[in-house]
């Protein structure tokens, strides 16, 4: 973590994304035990030990953060076993590399499960590769009834649940070994419903209309990135975390796939959609929690598409 301190707010039971920690281990300069914030439930530090994640203080982050972006994405190791820096590093190679690993179907939910109201008009199937809870909520908080499927789920069992829509969700890992998915989103676009896919959901869209991903140098993290909408003009302050991209030229050759959303730091490919489909995806995350909240417009196109079709 990049801030010179963490931990500051403790931790609230309400702010977990996921029903478990999917980190190994956290590094800050400063991991701070006091916190000011009355609803929190705990200190940064409990919650750790609790879920038994390893973690480092001391340590010059900004300075790790600068040699990253110099050097690219790299794996790392925490011990609090051994400082023999052979044997570090002899550990450390056994680590697989991200490029080419498939990590969503690991992270996936084992059984379907459902959100929101049962009469609800709107139904809505999420593919779940690694969805944020928030993302659910920002669905249901707009009417809709979701249920949310395992990664591997046939297209024909996710039929019965007769949706409306479909949501590609998020997750860990490179899209590019994700056979199982990119079928089953390519089966799902021929159902001409909308699409919303979130990240990992934004590539897997790209892929299923045969334009490749890439491992990027260092990836988009953290708060504040600059996203420009082309289709509005305007700009928006996003929330990101991701460390592959949707490949620019392919994108350009292709006709059927329209840039919607780009980086202003450094024109990456922040959103597309499917001319002719009522598909559209972006790399970015609308759902961030708590904020910023300038693209949570896209929940509400997503929506009005539906309705819009079922209309």
């Amino acid at each position: 973590m990049n801030s010179a301190h963490i931990g500051n707010y403790g931790v609230k039971d309400q702010d977990v994304e996921s029903n478990s920690v999917k980190i190994n281990g956290l590094i800050g300069k400063n991991l701070e035990d006091q916190y000011s914030r009355k609803m929190a439930n705990g200190s940064l530090n409990e919650y750790l030990k609790v879920n038994k994640i390893v973690s480092i203080e001391g340590v010059d982050t900004r300075a790790l953060v600068a040699h990253v972006r110099t050097k690219g994405a790299m794996n790392c190791i925490i011990s609090s076993e051994t400082t023999d820096i052979e044997l570090l590093k002899n550990k450390l190679a056994e680590v697989p590399d991200m490029d080419g690993l498939e990590l969503a179907s690991k992270v996936s939910t084992k059984q379907s499960y459902e959100m929101g109201e049962p009469k609800s008009a709107i139904r809505i199937a999420v593919m779940d590769y690694g969805v944020k809870r928030n993302i659910l909520n920002c669905l249901v908080e707009r009417g809709a009834y979701v249920k949310v499927f395992p990664a591997k789920t046939p297209l024909a069992e996710v039929k019965q649940f007769k949706p409306d829509g479909y949501f590609i969700s998020n997750g860990p890992g490179d899209p590019a070994p994700m056979d199982y998915a990119v079928i089953t989103l390519k089966q799902i676009l021929q159902e001409e419903k909308p699409v919303f896919g979130i990240c990992l959901g934004h590539q897997l869209l790209a892929l299923a209309n045969d334009i490749p991903t890439f491992k990027m140098h260092h990836g988009h993290r953290g708060l504040n990135h600059p996203v420009k909408n082309i289709i509005s003009g305007r700009s928006e302050i996003t929330t990101q975390n991701h460390g592959f991209g949707v490949d620019p030229e392919a994108v350009k050759k292709a006709g059927h796939i329209e840039i919607t959303h780009v980086n202003l730091n450094d024109q990456s490919i922040e959103g597309i959609r499917v001319k002719g489909k009522p598909a559209f995806s972006v790399q970015y995350h609308p759902e961030a929690t708590p904020g910023p909240h300038d693209s949570r417009y896209l929940f509400d196109e997503f929506i009005e598409l539906i309705k819009a079709q079922k209309n």
